[in-house]
């Protein structure tokens, strides 16, 4: 057996010398964001490297026009619509987007809310209830519950929030064992941004882990942020604490009680934001060290919630208006663009964005079995607010999409499916409407 992803063990297989191919979101891909006028505000190291390579100071980074916007021009688009709820879906458009969908229909979810006229949203809605494990969409679910953490803590007092985020020095350790995925660092003294896993002692403030966990994906960094959270909720408004202090959660806690502290930590900022933690939590740490330390549970998604999740946040209730607008920013695609995203249709939209693939490849059946294309399971999920063009937009709506089609390429069936999207809700966009 052989692994393209170092934090995966062994699998017990029925079938002899059968290559298991295990993926937990893009490796090799990153798509990074935040706005880059952001560093001085947020210690967010690699925005000043965007910075500079986007006023021709440096080499490299090249953004898309919809990359471009500046942190004072990421707002919330429903916070004049209190009482807004999703709409009953309507039926013409559901039936043009599963005709979008082809013969993958049956084994695709999606959600798609056109807030394009205010004043007459438009909702579809396909396969809404179906249960996927949200891969790495989970830290969007992980990063709520630490702003709810803060906002516990500092209920009045955002710059309060700000300080932790910003001067909270946070070390990796042995919860990031294993894994593979770059992350952006930025070093000055050469002028680079260098891209590489992240190492145990590595150093960088909260902020930038909760940019490395949902911008360059990194089940490391996600491992770290689910670690302070944990840290956040038990010591209150002693954290950040000392290293000594950590041991007695998590060497010296009993073993059930950290379980139970990290579920709790999870899930109850999602029911206390009115969301439904049996159709959308993250149960568990990303990487392998974590959840052997600390027991979770299983993680679990509906295309439908993950959609409700997007309107808390617009409407600016997602904890409240400045975490709303927080997880914005931090999901503002500001480098290369992948799956989903990766449509050319998109380029000068303004795009916020997650994605993640969970696959398993069984070679007995198929040698060619490759990377996005399992063939025993091949779960990709993409969530996007998209706002066309950006700064401007005379186009906006909110995307949850979840598939398990085996055998075909999920991010390119999932930037197809973006393309034609797009031009089937711009093409509605110029139908007059009936009398």
């Amino acid at each position: 057996m052989t692994y393209d992803h170092p934090m995966t063990r062994p699998v017990r297989h029925a079938l002899p010398r059968v290559l298991v191919i295990l993926a937990l979101s893009v490796a090799s891909a990153v798509a990074l964001g935040y706005p880059i006028d952001a560093y001085e505000e947020t210690g967010i190291g690699r925005l000043e490297g965007y910075r500079l390579a986007s006023e021709g100071k440096i080499t490299g980074n090249w953004l898309p026009s919809g990359a471009k916007l500046g942190r004072d021009q990421i707002r919330l688009r429903l916070t004049d619509q209190p009482d807004f709820e999703i709409p009953p879906a309507d039926a013409e458009l559901t039936r043009a987007i599963v005709d979008l969908l082809g013969e993958s229909a049956r084994h695709t979810s999606v959600s798609v809310l056109d807030l394009s006229d205010p004043q007459a949203p438009v909702y579809a809605e396909h396969n809404g209830r179906a249960l996927r494990n949200p891969g790495s969409v989970g830290k969007i679910m992980l990063v709520t519950a630490l702003l709810q953490a803060l906002a516990d803590l500092h209920p009045d007092d955002i710059e309060a929030r700000k300080r932790l985020l910003r001067e909270t020095q946070v070390t990796a350790d042995a919860f990031i064992r294993h894994d593979d995925h770059d992350v952006p660092i930025w070093r000055p003294e050469i002028n680079r941004i260098v891209r590489r896993p992240l190492r145990e002692g590595d150093v960088a403030n909260l902020w930038t882990y909760l940019d490395w966990t949902l911008s360059a994906s990194s089940n490391a960094a996600a491992s770290t942020v689910m670690k302070q959270l944990m840290l956040i909720r038990h010591f209150g408004a002693d954290y950040p604490v000392s290293a000594d202090d950590e041991l007695t959660l998590f060497r010296d806690m009993p073993y059930k009680e950290r379980s139970a502290l990290l579920l709790d930590s999870l899930l109850s900022p999602l029911e206390r934001n009115g969301l439904d933690p049996d159709q959308l939590r993250q149960g568990a740490f990303f990487t392998y060290e974590g959840k052997r330390r600390v027991g979770g549970t299983t993680s679990t998604s509906t295309v439908r919630e993950l959609a409700r999740l997007l309107v808390h946040m617009e409407k600016g209730e997602l904890v409240d208006a400045w975490s709303s607008r927080e997880l914005k920013r931090l999901l503002y695609m500001t480098q290369r663009r992948i799956r989903y995203a990766a449509s050319p249709a998109l380029s000068d939209a303004a795009l916020y964005f997650k994605s993640g693939s969970l696959y398993k490849c069984d070679r007995t059946l198929d040698p060619n079995c490759g990377k996005y294309e399992g063939n025993v399971y091949n779960l990709m999920n993409s969530v996007a607010i998209v706002e066309s063009p950006a700064g401007e937009p005379r186009m906006f709506y909110l995307v949850a999409l979840t598939s398990n089609v085996v055998g075909k390429n999920s991010a390119v069936e999932h930037q197809t499916f973006a393309t034609r999207l797009h031009r089937l809700l711009k093409a509605r966009q110029s139908v007059p409407a009936s009398p």
